[in-house]
């Protein structure tokens, strides 16, 4: 049972992240965490207390969990149990995937995610635009490469999702703390993610582009200024967006409900 609700929690965030790094526009940079973890809470007055946390994860785990350096076995046979063997080899990467997914969440309110760091392999086929110049946008027919991702994100279920995060919270808290954040809480970090992809904006219209180089970027500077997972939803379109963020609002209510109800 565990080994199921494992693989349904990475497909929900992964869907969207795999159509992300074959549009990275610019080349892929190095992923450098910061110092600290970013809060939104002022300096505590003693350096050592620990930042409040807005939703904490009541981890009941029946089995021993592996060690986070020794998971991806694990991982890889509980997606290969939902998705069958073809489709864990086809979109899936296969070394450090919880690291991979911990640091791709973080960064999507950032300016950039580290294509090396990816947790999934890309959508296939180019980037189909529309025509050139200054009439150069995005092509509608580019949309529609992304249904199969949108399709199996749609099948899974908030509540298995939330049985199997909880489940696998203590890997999750660790690879964020490694990653620079020692007094961080990932699950909060989690939500705030959540709540920024479900800002992004819609498009109006065709998204027109420009191309300085060789790759492709907004020509419209508030665009090309947004975090990466704004740019994310953009880029996979409005209709698709949309449904990703239905889902992300399910995700959401899930990871806010395993707090501890006030008494």
């Amino acid at each position: 049972m565990k080994k199921k609700v494992f693989g349904s929690l990475f497909v929900v965030i992964f869907i969207g992240l795999a159509a992300f790094v074959f549009f990275l526009w610019q080349q892929g940079p190095t992923y450098q965490p910061p110092a600290s973890a970013p809060t939104d809470m002022p300096p505590p007055p003693v350096a050592t207390a620990e930042p409040e946390i807005r939703y904490p994860v009541l981890e009941s785990i029946e089995t021993p969990l592996p060690p986070l350096d020794q998971s991806d076995s694990a991982a890889l046979a509980a997606l290969a149990d939902v998705f069958g063997k073809k489709n864990v080899k086809r979109f899936f990467l296969h070394q450090e995937v919880i690291r991979r997914f911990v640091v791709t969440i973080d960064s999507l309110p950032r300016e950039v995610i580290s294509a090396q760091l990816q947790p999934t392999t890309p959508v296939g086929g180019k980037l189909r635009t529309a025509g050139k110049g200054e009439t150069l946008t995005m092509a509608q027919a580019n949309f529609e490469r992304y249904a199969p991702f949108i399709r199996l994100a749609e099948m899974v279920d908030a509540k298995t999702f939330s049985a199997a995060y909880v489940g696998l919270y203590p890997l999750f808290q660790q690879a964020y703390r490694d990653m620079g954040y020692p007094k961080g809480y990932f699950n909060d970090r989690f939500v705030a993610v959540i709540d920024h992809m479900l800002a992004a904006p819609s498009s109006e219209g065709p998204i027109a582009l420009v191309q300085p180089h060789i790759f492709y970027k907004f020509a419209d500077p508030e665009l090309e200024s947004r975090s990466a997972g704004h740019k994310l939803m953009l880029r996979i379109g409005n209709e698709n967006a949309a449904r990703i963020k239905k889902k992300l609002r399910e995700i959401r209510s899930e990871l806010v409900s395993t707090a501890p109800k006030a008494q």
